[in-house]
């Protein structure tokens, strides 16, 4: 299309009268009259996470990074969509509240931004459901890294993971299977925190398992130190069966590093997905690492399973050479897939409107043996989880 724009402009040069303005009546029709737009030349969807915070870097850096080796592969192969070229606009939140609220809207005040895609930071998420900000600016939120209930449930959020809730119900039947019929609950005192925690204590009930402890860790600063310790001291006092552990980064680190380092720990510890199995091996050792179970909201990564992972591990190896498999590098691959399929779906020129209209109607999407599915009434993810085991060479196995 630039093309024959560009040679009706050369042409037009030479011509006059009525003979230009037939030339200009064909141009309109197709739509690449000079200063009206034949398209975009970019798609461009932003992403808020920080890959400079200690507690969401792996995670962060793994989104970004499973994005943008997916919208290189399309802008390899097919020179972009309708014509434009895939860009990924990153802003880093610090994993602050209200810094992801303030980048939210820098974005969405950025009218070349089409969409919102792969954030990560579960209190800031929070605020923007909280805020209806996606719903307020019509503009689509894709695939974000959170499991919380009030935000992939909210207007115009189309999730691609399984829920928090959805990780803890797991985690506590496999325990029950196992006959770990006591449980003691850990959690922060922030994010997703206090919701799951009240998720586990219902859940334990429902599945017949005796809530023996219930601490809560403070993670303020200067706070965190002591909140784990009596964390530690609570757990080991009530002596369960299981532990379940419902925080990441930092205070999980700082959690099991004491409760594992304690000659009185003997309990099955149980995270969710959030606490990544390479990050917490690094910060705690492989021998006090190994044998904790750990959900998981995406599918294995390690293991060509489905025609979707083959062609994962075909495309971090040629667009990423050298960088690792990973469950937050294929999180971010999954949801690239969501956003490049709806775009397709909106037209040559894609607005916000026609983007929502498409991921409305979207119906279910097969991304390759991962299923997703969206109607206007109803917006849902995987839907699945997985569990996986910590084992003696540090890796995770199913």
């Amino acid at each position: 299309m630039q093309v024959v724009r560009k040679w009706f402009e050369v042409v037009g040069s030479f011509l006059h009268g009525a003979c230009r303005a037939r030339m200009y009546l064909v141009l309109a029709c197709l739509g690449v009259l000079p200063g009206m737009g034949y398209g975009a030349e970019e798609i461009v969807f932003g992403q808020v996470a920080s890959p400079t915070n200690p507690a969401s870097s792996a995670n962060a850096k793994g989104l970004t990074l499973g994005i943008q080796v997916y919208f290189d592969k399309v802008n390899a192969k097919s020179g972009g969509v309708h014509g434009a070229k895939l860009k990924l606009r990153s802003l880093d939140d610090g994993l602050q509240n209200q810094k992801m609220l303030e980048l939210t809207e820098e974005l969405i005040a950025d009218k070349s931004v089409l969409g919102l895609l792969g954030f990560l930071n579960s209190g800031g998420l929070a605020e923007i459901a909280k805020r209806e900000l996606p719903a307020k600016h019509k503009i689509a939120l894709i695939a974000p890294l959170q499991g919380d209930k009030q935000v992939v449930e909210a207007q115009n959020v189309f999730p691609l993971r399984s829920g928090y809730a959805d990780e803890v119900r797991a985690l506590l039947g496999e325990a029950k299977t196992w006959g770990k019929t006591s449980v003691a609950v850990v959690s922060i005192n922030i994010a997703f925190g206090p919701a799951l925690a009240r998720v586990a204590q219902e859940s334990s009930a429902a599945l017949g398992l005796q809530l023996v402890a219930n601490p809560v860790v403070d993670v303020s600063p200067d706070k965190i130190k002591d909140s784990v310790q009596a964390a530690v001291a609570a757990v080991i006092k009530a002596q369960p069966k299981a532990v379940l552990l419902l925080a990441t980064g930092g205070p999980a680190i700082e959690f099991i590093q004491a409760y594992k380092g304690s000659a009185d720990s003997s309990a099955q510890v149980y995270g969710i997905s959030v606490l990544l199995h390479d990050v917490l091996v690094k910060g705690v050792g492989l021998d006090r690492a190994r044998g904790i179970v750990l959900s998981q909201a995406v599918p294995f990564p390690f293991v060509p399973s489905l025609p979707i992972i083959t062609q994962y591990q075909a495309d971090m190896k040629k667009y990423a050479p050298g960088e690792a498999f990973s469950f937050s590098t294929l999180e971010g691959y999954l949801g690239a897939a969501i956003a490049v399929d709806a775009a397709r779906r909106a037209g040559p020129r894609p607005t916000r409107t026609s983007l929502l209209d498409a991921l409305n109607n979207m119906g279910e999407l097969d991304l390759g043996g991962v299923f997703v599915h969206y109607k206007p009434a109803q917006r849902r993810g995987w839907g699945r989880v997985d569990l996986s085991i910590i084992n003696a060479s540090g890796n995770l196995q199913k």
